[in-house]
Protein backbone atom coordinates (compact mmCIF):
# COMPACT_ATOMS: atom_id res chain seq x y z
CA UNK A 1 0.00 0.00 0.00
CA UNK A 2 1.83 3.29 -0.89
CA UNK A 3 1.75 6.47 1.60
CA UNK A 4 2.06 9.88 0.23
CA UNK A 5 2.20 13.08 1.99
CA UNK A 6 0.60 16.24 1.78
CA UNK A 7 1.20 19.72 3.21
CA UNK A 8 -0.92 22.75 3.24
CA UNK A 9 -3.44 19.61 3.06
CA UNK A 10 -6.57 22.30 4.49
CA UNK A 11 -6.19 24.85 1.78
CA UNK A 12 -8.21 25.24 -1.25
CA UNK A 13 -5.91 22.72 -3.91
CA UNK A 14 -4.76 20.62 -0.69
CA UNK A 15 -7.62 19.33 0.68
CA UNK A 16 -9.48 18.75 -2.84
CA UNK A 17 -6.51 16.48 -3.79
CA UNK A 18 -7.33 14.70 -0.69
CA UNK A 19 -10.89 14.38 -1.11
CA UNK A 20 -9.96 13.02 -4.63
CA UNK A 21 -7.23 10.60 -3.64
CA UNK A 22 -9.52 9.33 -0.59
CA UNK A 23 -12.12 8.62 -3.23
CA UNK A 24 -9.87 7.13 -5.99
CA UNK A 25 -7.39 5.34 -4.42
CA UNK A 26 -6.99 3.03 -0.84
CA UNK A 27 -3.40 4.88 -0.40
CA UNK A 28 -2.84 5.87 3.21
CA UNK A 29 -2.41 9.82 3.54
CA UNK A 30 -0.35 11.83 5.42
CA UNK A 31 -1.59 15.59 6.25
CA UNK A 32 -0.03 18.32 7.64
CA UNK A 33 -1.73 22.09 7.80
CA UNK A 34 -1.55 24.07 11.05
CA UNK A 35 -4.92 26.13 9.72
CA UNK A 36 -3.22 29.36 9.70
CA UNK A 37 -5.31 30.24 6.69
CA UNK A 38 -6.70 26.40 6.10
CA UNK A 39 -10.45 24.98 6.92
CA UNK A 40 -10.23 22.52 9.97
CA UNK A 41 -10.34 19.33 8.40
CA UNK A 42 -13.38 18.14 10.80
CA UNK A 43 -15.36 20.47 7.82
CA UNK A 44 -14.34 18.18 5.25
CA UNK A 45 -12.81 14.94 5.72
CA UNK A 46 -14.75 11.73 6.08
CA UNK A 47 -16.55 10.79 9.85
CA UNK A 48 -14.32 7.93 9.86
CA UNK A 49 -11.19 9.97 9.68
CA UNK A 50 -11.70 12.31 12.64
CA UNK A 51 -10.38 10.05 16.05
CA UNK A 52 -8.17 12.10 17.60
CA UNK A 53 -5.14 10.74 19.65
CA UNK A 54 -1.44 11.95 20.15
CA UNK A 55 -2.07 15.66 21.44
CA UNK A 56 -4.16 16.98 18.84
CA UNK A 57 -3.66 14.75 16.16
CA UNK A 58 -5.69 12.82 13.88
CA UNK A 59 -5.39 9.74 13.19
CA UNK A 60 -8.37 7.83 10.86
CA UNK A 61 -8.68 4.64 8.49
CA UNK A 62 -6.47 6.24 5.72
CA UNK A 63 -5.27 9.74 6.98
CA UNK A 64 -2.96 10.95 9.66
CA UNK A 65 -3.33 14.68 10.49
CA UNK A 66 -0.88 16.56 11.94
CA UNK A 67 -1.79 20.12 13.04
CA UNK A 68 1.53 22.04 12.75
CA UNK A 69 3.78 24.00 10.47
CA UNK A 70 5.06 21.81 7.89
CA UNK A 71 8.56 23.51 9.10
CA UNK A 72 8.12 21.45 12.16
CA UNK A 73 7.22 18.58 10.46
CA UNK A 74 10.14 18.20 8.47
CA UNK A 75 12.53 18.91 11.38
CA UNK A 76 11.16 16.32 13.76
CA UNK A 77 12.64 13.61 10.76
CA UNK A 78 16.56 15.29 11.26
CA UNK A 79 16.75 13.74 15.03
CA UNK A 80 14.48 10.45 14.76
CA UNK A 81 13.78 9.00 10.96
CA UNK A 82 11.47 6.69 11.83
CA UNK A 83 9.78 8.99 14.39
CA UNK A 84 6.48 8.40 12.36
CA UNK A 85 6.08 4.38 13.18
CA UNK A 86 4.61 5.16 16.74
CA UNK A 87 1.64 6.47 14.29
CA UNK A 88 1.30 2.85 12.89
CA UNK A 89 3.25 3.13 9.52
CA UNK A 90 5.49 0.15 9.19
CA UNK A 91 7.93 2.30 7.25
CA UNK A 92 8.75 6.07 6.75
CA UNK A 93 9.52 6.89 2.85
CA UNK A 94 6.80 8.28 1.46
CA UNK A 95 5.33 7.28 -2.32
CA UNK A 96 4.64 10.50 -3.34
CA UNK A 97 4.51 14.07 -1.75
CA UNK A 98 2.73 17.05 -2.75
CA UNK A 99 3.26 20.36 -1.43
CA UNK A 100 0.63 22.85 -1.04
CA UNK A 101 1.77 24.65 2.21
CA UNK A 102 2.64 28.49 2.00
CA UNK A 103 1.66 31.59 2.80
CA UNK A 104 -1.59 32.38 0.99
CA UNK A 105 -4.36 34.69 0.42
CA UNK A 106 -5.87 37.22 -2.56
CA UNK A 107 -4.78 40.40 -3.89
CA UNK A 108 -4.83 42.33 -0.79
CA UNK A 109 -2.39 39.68 0.58
CA UNK A 110 -0.07 39.75 -2.03
CA UNK A 111 0.38 43.39 -2.18
CA UNK A 112 -0.66 44.66 1.53
CA UNK A 113 1.65 42.40 3.13
CA UNK A 114 4.46 41.21 0.80
CA UNK A 115 7.25 40.03 2.97
CA UNK A 116 4.52 38.37 5.12
CA UNK A 117 4.05 36.62 1.91
CA UNK A 118 7.95 35.99 1.19
CA UNK A 119 8.41 33.57 4.22
CA UNK A 120 7.24 31.38 1.54
CA UNK A 121 11.04 31.24 0.62
CA UNK A 122 11.89 29.39 4.23
CA UNK A 123 9.18 26.84 3.57
CA UNK A 124 10.05 25.96 0.51
CA UNK A 125 13.22 26.18 1.14
CA UNK A 126 13.09 23.50 4.46
CA UNK A 127 11.00 21.48 2.13
CA UNK A 128 13.29 20.55 -0.68
CA UNK A 129 16.07 20.09 1.78
CA UNK A 130 13.88 17.52 3.79
CA UNK A 131 12.99 16.08 0.52
CA UNK A 132 16.78 15.77 -0.48
CA UNK A 133 17.63 13.93 2.84
CA UNK A 134 14.28 11.34 2.64
CA UNK A 135 14.27 10.62 -0.94
CA UNK A 136 10.43 10.09 -1.43
CA UNK A 137 9.56 8.47 -5.08
CA UNK A 138 8.19 11.15 -6.84
CA UNK A 139 7.05 14.98 -5.47
CA UNK A 140 5.04 17.94 -6.87
CA UNK A 141 5.63 21.59 -6.22
CA UNK A 142 3.22 23.99 -7.22
CA UNK A 143 4.00 26.95 -8.61
CA UNK A 144 2.03 29.92 -10.11
CA UNK A 145 1.29 31.90 -12.78
CA UNK A 146 2.84 34.80 -10.83
CA UNK A 147 6.21 33.80 -11.60
CA UNK A 148 6.00 35.28 -15.31
CA UNK A 149 7.28 38.06 -15.91
CA UNK A 150 4.96 41.25 -15.60
CA UNK A 151 6.15 43.36 -18.11
CA UNK A 152 4.27 40.37 -20.80
CA UNK A 153 0.97 41.16 -18.62
CA UNK A 154 0.03 44.98 -19.30
CA UNK A 155 -2.53 46.54 -21.05
CA UNK A 156 -0.55 47.28 -24.26
CA UNK A 157 1.83 44.01 -24.38
CA UNK A 158 -0.22 41.02 -23.28
CA UNK A 159 0.48 37.79 -24.23
CA UNK A 160 -0.70 34.15 -23.64
CA UNK A 161 2.14 32.74 -21.31
CA UNK A 162 4.02 30.16 -22.55
CA UNK A 163 6.31 28.13 -20.50
CA UNK A 164 9.41 28.94 -22.34
CA UNK A 165 8.30 32.69 -21.42
CA UNK A 166 10.12 31.90 -17.98
CA UNK A 167 13.62 31.40 -18.97
CA UNK A 168 16.25 31.13 -15.61
CA UNK A 169 19.47 32.31 -17.66
CA UNK A 170 17.05 35.38 -19.29
CA UNK A 171 14.69 36.96 -16.11
CA UNK A 172 12.20 39.42 -16.06
CA UNK A 173 10.82 40.27 -12.96
CA UNK A 174 8.01 38.01 -11.49
CA UNK A 175 4.61 39.36 -9.65
CA UNK A 176 5.68 40.55 -6.52
CA UNK A 177 7.24 38.49 -3.13
CA UNK A 178 4.79 35.30 -3.85
CA UNK A 179 6.21 35.56 -7.71
CA UNK A 180 9.36 35.26 -6.53
CA UNK A 181 9.24 32.83 -4.47
CA UNK A 182 7.27 30.34 -6.76
CA UNK A 183 9.89 31.42 -9.07
CA UNK A 184 12.84 30.50 -6.69
CA UNK A 185 10.91 27.04 -5.72
CA UNK A 186 10.85 26.42 -9.25
CA UNK A 187 14.42 26.56 -9.22
CA UNK A 188 14.88 24.64 -6.13
CA UNK A 189 12.47 21.46 -7.92
CA UNK A 190 15.70 21.25 -11.04
CA UNK A 191 18.44 21.47 -8.67
CA UNK A 192 16.70 18.64 -6.27
CA UNK A 193 16.09 16.91 -9.77
CA UNK A 194 19.40 17.56 -11.24
CA UNK A 195 21.99 16.86 -8.35
CA UNK A 196 20.11 14.79 -6.09
CA UNK A 197 18.42 12.42 -8.61
CA UNK A 198 14.91 13.15 -7.17
CA UNK A 199 11.67 13.03 -9.40
CA UNK A 200 9.92 16.39 -9.56
CA UNK A 201 6.89 17.91 -11.43
CA UNK A 202 5.67 21.26 -11.08
CA UNK A 203 3.17 22.97 -12.23
CA UNK A 204 2.03 26.83 -12.86
CA UNK A 205 -1.98 27.11 -12.25
CA UNK A 206 -3.32 30.32 -13.62
CA UNK A 207 -6.80 31.43 -11.56
CA UNK A 208 -7.70 28.47 -9.88
CA UNK A 209 -11.40 28.90 -8.55
CA UNK A 210 -13.75 25.86 -7.33
CA UNK A 211 -17.27 25.69 -5.26
CA UNK A 212 -15.67 25.61 -1.59
CA UNK A 213 -13.07 28.38 -2.21
CA UNK A 214 -12.39 30.77 0.54
CA UNK A 215 -14.08 34.29 0.31
CA UNK A 216 -10.96 36.31 -0.03
CA UNK A 217 -11.18 35.11 -3.06
CA UNK A 218 -12.25 36.74 -6.11
CA UNK A 219 -14.58 33.93 -8.15
CA UNK A 220 -16.27 33.13 -4.76
CA UNK A 221 -16.48 36.58 -3.68
CA UNK A 222 -18.26 38.14 -6.35
CA UNK A 223 -20.71 34.83 -7.06
CA UNK A 224 -21.57 35.60 -3.57
CA UNK A 225 -22.39 39.46 -4.12
CA UNK A 226 -24.05 38.67 -7.09
CA UNK A 227 -26.49 36.08 -5.79
CA UNK A 228 -27.29 38.33 -2.75
CA UNK A 229 -28.13 41.04 -6.01
CA UNK A 230 -25.69 43.50 -5.12
CA UNK A 231 -26.11 46.86 -7.03
CA UNK A 232 -24.36 48.95 -7.81
CA UNK A 233 -21.66 46.02 -7.91
CA UNK A 234 -18.42 47.00 -6.62
CA UNK A 235 -14.93 45.47 -8.34
CA UNK A 236 -11.65 45.99 -7.39
CA UNK A 237 -9.72 48.09 -10.24
CA UNK A 238 -11.34 49.06 -13.62
CA UNK A 239 -12.64 45.81 -13.92
CA UNK A 240 -11.22 45.38 -17.10
CA UNK A 241 -8.17 43.02 -15.93
CA UNK A 242 -8.21 39.50 -17.12
CA UNK A 243 -7.23 36.06 -15.91
CA UNK A 244 -7.03 32.61 -16.82
CA UNK A 245 -9.79 31.02 -14.62
CA UNK A 246 -9.81 27.44 -14.47
CA UNK A 247 -12.08 24.95 -12.24
CA UNK A 248 -10.43 22.70 -9.20
CA UNK A 249 -11.12 19.68 -10.69
CA UNK A 250 -9.01 20.49 -14.13
CA UNK A 251 -6.43 21.77 -11.56
CA UNK A 252 -6.07 17.96 -9.93
CA UNK A 253 -6.63 16.27 -12.99
CA UNK A 254 -3.39 18.30 -14.55
CA UNK A 255 -1.23 18.24 -11.11
CA UNK A 256 -1.42 14.25 -11.13
CA UNK A 257 -0.59 13.78 -14.93
CA UNK A 258 2.20 15.95 -14.47
CA UNK A 259 3.48 14.04 -11.38
CA UNK A 260 3.06 10.60 -13.99
CA UNK A 261 4.80 12.39 -16.69
CA UNK A 262 7.72 15.33 -15.12
CA UNK A 263 10.89 14.10 -13.35
CA UNK A 264 13.55 16.96 -14.50
CA UNK A 265 11.78 19.34 -11.92
CA UNK A 266 10.42 21.56 -15.34
CA UNK A 267 6.83 23.26 -14.83
CA UNK A 268 3.45 23.28 -17.03
CA UNK A 269 0.57 25.28 -16.92
CA UNK A 270 -2.37 24.96 -15.67
CA UNK A 271 -5.28 26.94 -17.52
CA UNK A 272 -8.27 27.25 -20.15
CA UNK A 273 -5.98 29.52 -22.31
CA UNK A 274 -8.85 31.87 -22.24
CA UNK A 275 -8.58 35.13 -20.90
CA UNK A 276 -11.79 36.46 -18.98
CA UNK A 277 -12.21 40.01 -17.62
CA UNK A 278 -13.54 40.88 -14.29
CA UNK A 279 -15.99 42.44 -15.49
CA UNK A 280 -17.24 39.65 -17.58
CA UNK A 281 -17.25 37.17 -15.04
CA UNK A 282 -19.75 39.47 -12.98
CA UNK A 283 -21.59 39.17 -16.38
CA UNK A 284 -21.90 35.70 -15.71
CA UNK A 285 -22.60 35.59 -12.25
CA UNK A 286 -25.71 38.61 -12.29
CA UNK A 287 -26.57 36.80 -15.20
CA UNK A 288 -27.05 33.43 -13.31
CA UNK A 289 -28.78 35.54 -10.97
CA UNK A 290 -31.46 37.83 -13.49
CA UNK A 291 -30.24 41.19 -13.28
CA UNK A 292 -28.33 43.59 -14.64
CA UNK A 293 -26.64 46.10 -11.84
CA UNK A 294 -24.76 49.04 -12.70
CA UNK A 295 -20.55 48.52 -12.12
CA UNK A 296 -18.75 50.58 -9.48
CA UNK A 297 -15.12 50.81 -10.02
CA UNK A 298 -13.17 50.62 -6.91
CA UNK A 299 -9.53 52.01 -8.36
CA UNK A 300 -7.99 52.44 -5.20
CA UNK A 301 -7.95 48.66 -4.98
CA UNK A 302 -4.82 46.60 -5.34
CA UNK A 303 -5.87 45.48 -8.98
CA UNK A 304 -2.75 43.07 -9.94
CA UNK A 305 -1.25 43.18 -13.60
CA UNK A 306 -3.85 44.18 -16.65
CA UNK A 307 -4.11 40.93 -18.32
CA UNK A 308 -2.91 37.33 -17.59
CA UNK A 309 -3.62 33.93 -19.52
CA UNK A 310 -2.33 30.66 -20.08
CA UNK A 311 -0.67 29.28 -23.85
CA UNK A 312 -1.68 25.73 -23.32
CA UNK A 313 -0.08 24.75 -26.40
CA UNK A 314 2.68 22.86 -25.15
CA UNK A 315 0.29 20.32 -22.51
CA UNK A 316 -1.98 20.12 -24.99
CA UNK A 317 0.45 18.95 -27.98
CA UNK A 318 3.11 16.93 -25.49
CA UNK A 319 0.75 15.35 -23.11
CA UNK A 320 -2.81 15.85 -24.43
CA UNK A 321 -4.36 16.92 -21.70
CA UNK A 322 -6.86 19.83 -21.53
CA UNK A 323 -9.16 20.91 -19.49
CA UNK A 324 -12.82 19.77 -19.57
CA UNK A 325 -14.86 21.85 -17.35
CA UNK A 326 -15.77 25.06 -19.71
CA UNK A 327 -16.22 28.93 -17.82
CA UNK A 328 -19.52 28.87 -18.01
CA UNK A 329 -20.46 25.08 -16.47
CA UNK A 330 -17.67 25.73 -13.75
CA UNK A 331 -18.93 29.41 -12.71
CA UNK A 332 -22.87 28.34 -12.57
CA UNK A 333 -21.28 25.43 -9.95
CA UNK A 334 -19.61 27.82 -7.93
CA UNK A 335 -22.80 30.10 -7.86
CA UNK A 336 -25.16 27.67 -6.88
CA UNK A 337 -22.93 26.81 -4.49
CA UNK A 338 -22.87 30.58 -3.40
CA UNK A 339 -26.79 30.36 -3.15
CA UNK A 340 -26.94 27.50 -0.76
CA UNK A 341 -24.74 29.00 1.79
CA UNK A 342 -26.72 32.29 1.77
CA UNK A 343 -30.30 29.87 2.33
CA UNK A 344 -28.14 28.21 4.82
CA UNK A 345 -27.64 31.47 6.73
CA UNK A 346 -23.44 31.36 5.86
Amino acid sequence: MKVHLVTGACGFVGRNLVKRLLSTTTDILVIVDDLSTGTAPQTWLPSNELDEKKGGNWIGERVLYFNQDCRKFFQRWYDNPEWMKSYGLDRVVFDDVFHFAAIVGGRSKIEGDPMMVALDLAIDAEFFYWVTRFKPTRALFPSSSAAYPIDLQTDSAAIALAESDINFAKMGQPDMTYGWSKLTGEFLAQVAARNYGISVACVRPFSGYGEDQDLSYPTPAIAARAARKENPFEVWGTGYQGRDFVHIDDCIDCILMALDNIHDGSAINIGMGKLTSFRELIEIFTGFAGYKPEIKALTDKPMGVHSRYSNMDYVHNTFGWRAKISIEEGMRRVYDAALERIRQGA
